[in-house]
């Protein structure tokens, strides 16, 4: 009686747990999981460019501070 119990309620479980992975399969599930998913690597990739433009800007003008190109265009 115990047994069948166990075995009742363990596959009253896996019945669940297959359900709920079945639903994550969903078409827009998927969907919304992968617009999500672009949405955060395109924000990602907007901060890096940020950064990186960022740097190289502050680096120019270290650049151009150091080897006096700051008025080479005004001689020109």
């Amino acid at each position: 009686m115990i047994r069948r119990l166990f075995y009742l309620s363990l596959g009253a479980l896996l019945t669940l747990w297959v359900m709920r992975r079945l639903q994550a399969l969903h078409p827009q599930h998927v969907a919304r999981r992968a617009a999500g998913g672009a949405a955060g690597m395109l924000r990602q990739v907007r901060d890096f460019t940020s950064d990186a433009l960022g740097e190289a800007a502050e680096r120019e003008t270290r650049l151009r501070a150091r080897f006096g190109l700051d008025n080479a265009e005004d001689n020109n």
